[in-house]
């Protein structure tokens, strides 16, 4: 139910996707992918325990692949990255939260006046709300379309009548209550309750008396109530004697609940829940980006597999990393023209899987609008993401753990359409490496057939050379310690053997190195 309005309020339908509105839910993805990419993590870091996490976590697993609806978000939360803004949104959102709180703990409450003046005060604390979020919203400079339109709908929502008399009776509501006086006399277990007959107030003659041996800051002993409005049966039965001794101000307000009690506007009910999703995500990455690191909003295509990504990284590793103030190692990555598969080689723990994961988790957030790691960014909008990293063998699959790799592979190659995306992490490992090698070659001569955008990261260093639409990148070292990683991968030819010799030449193993070692050795001394 809503609050009578008046067609002249201009109409808001989603600050997720526009006048379409948002798009319609989807089936939860594989939640194998979700795992490989750590996307769980993310979105779990995300959502936390917020009251909106279930439509939170829903929005970061959904894909979307209409781009006009991304930049819709794009818009949105530009403007909330202004920290003026982003602040005028949480405390809108505190204060819609405290109303609702309110009105879920009315069915808990035994006493019908405690019920009403709780439902009183939900709608006191929302009248606020919306007024204060109206005044911030008509004076700051927004540009998104969302944001635009829903200032012009709550506008028009608190110029209504309907509004206006809602903000008008909860006043004079407050008001009645606010002027009602009364006595209560405890003698034993006798509880009286009459009207205030002019007796003096002892609690002020006491505070002037002490104020005067007040020095300087001292510890406040006044009661700190919850937030959920206990009240024993004493209580109640004092309450229900105030109304009795009051009937005209408790009848309005029982007059005004009865009428008033769907007092939210379904708008700004959806406004409020949306708006949670821009809030948790720039909440998540705000310390991130005060540690350096960059956040952009990506060009999409539906067309071109022509991507780049410049300074990126692991969104759920950079999380972790900047909580404990390590330094987090960027990233680029391209491919122009026919190029569609990256093959990743190099020692490992060099930052390979990692580079997978963030080039996954590049395109998944990218295509739910929000924005993504990096100083620039530019991606397809993909249709589904398959993913194969390398697991455990399981004891209880009486296939061969090849065997499973294989069947695996096949259904992800099966289900795959042109516009997906592969990602294969060190797979074949429980082979030879000639076997590996040409099961390797089948994999990506059946991906390129496809024309599917793929990363895949192996330690046979030929399948980093197989045509045109395969381009070579590599994790590197501190040539002077080879065990020491940089984390840095890089477009360049496989360099497996090179590795290998500045390991050998590090160990003083190379054939130079043995000859003249076996040399000195065998030359007389003196």
């Amino acid at each position: 139910m809503t609050t009578s309005r008046t067609s002249q309020i201009p109409a808001f339908t989603s600050l997720l996707g526009g006048a379409a509105g948002p798009p319609a839910p989807q089936d939860q993805p594989d939640q194998a992918v979700v795992a490989d990419l750590h996307l769980d993590q993310i979105v779990q870091a995300v959502a936390g325990h917020r009251e909106e996490a279930e439509l939170i976590s829903g929005l970061l697993y959904q894909q979307v692949r209409d781009v006009e609806i991304v930049r819709y978000r794009h818009e949105v939360f530009r403007d909330l990255q202004d920290p003026g803004l982003f602040q005028v949104a949480v405390r809108f959102a505190e204060q819609m939260r405290e109303a609702r709180d309110h009105l879920s703990q009315l069915a808990e409450m035994r006493s019908q006046q405690q019920r009403e003046g709780w439902f009183l005060d939900a709608a006191s604390i929302y009248c606020d709300a919306v007024r204060t979020l109206s005044a911030d919203l008509a004076g700051w400079p927004v540009s998104s379309r969302g944001l635009l339109t829903f200032r012009h709908y709550l506008a028009g929502y608190v110029g209504s009548p309907g509004f206006g008399r809602l903000a008008r009776d909860t006043a004079d509501r407050k008001a009645d209550l606010a002027g009602l006086t009364y006595q209560v006399r405890i003698k034993g277990l006798r509880v009286e309750v009459t009207r205030y007959d002019g007796v003096p107030d002892y609690s002020k003659e006491i505070e002037q008396t002490f104020e005067r041996f007040q020095q300087g800051a001292v510890k406040d002993y006044l009661v700190k109530y919850r937030s959920w409005p206990g009240m024993n049966h004493v209580g109640a039965q004092i309450v229900d004697f105030v109304a009795r001794l009051f009937p005209e101000e408790f009848g309005r307000l029982d007059a005004y609940c009865r009428e008033h009690a769907g007092f939210i506007d379904d708008s700004i009910r959806q406004f409020d829940r949306e708006l949670q999703f821009y809030l948790a995500y720039l909440d998540y990455i705000r310390p991130i980006a005060a540690a350096g690191l960059a956040f952009c909003y990506p060009e999409l295509s539906a067309d071109s597999k022509q991507i780049a990504a410049s300074d990126t990284f692991d969104l759920a590793l950079a999380a972790k990393l900047t909580a404990r103030s390590d330094p987090v190692v960027t990233n680029d990555l391209e491919l122009s023209g026919s190029e569609r598969v990256i093959v990743v080689s190099g020692p490992n723990q060099g930052g390979k899987t990692t580079f997978a994961r963030t080039f996954g988790q590049l395109h998944q957030l990218a295509c739910t609008g929000c924005p993504v790691p990096g100083s620039s960014a530019r991606l397809f909008v993909y249709d589904q993401i398959f993913t194969h990293f390398e697991r455990e063998e399981d004891l209880a699959d009486l296939a061969g753990k090849l065997e499973s790799d294989l069947v695996r592979i096949q259904k992800a190659l099966l289900a795959a359409t042109k516009d997906s995306i592969v990602i294969m992490n060190e797979i074949f490992t429980s082979t030879t490496v000639s076997d590996a090698r040409f099961l390797g070659e089948q994999v990506l001569a059946k991906v390129i057939e496809l024309d599917l955008l793929c990363v895949y990261v192996t330690f046979i260093d030929e399948l980093a050379s197989l045509g045109p639409t395969v381009v070579s990148m590599t994790s590197t070292i501190v040539p002077e310690n080879p065990a020491e990683r940089t984390y840095k991968v890089v477009r360049r030819p496989a360099d497996g053997l090179a590795y290998a010799l500045a390991i050998a030449r590090r160990n003083r193993v190379t054939y130079e190195q043995l000859t003249q070692r076996l040399a000195d050795q065998a030359r007389p001394s003196r």
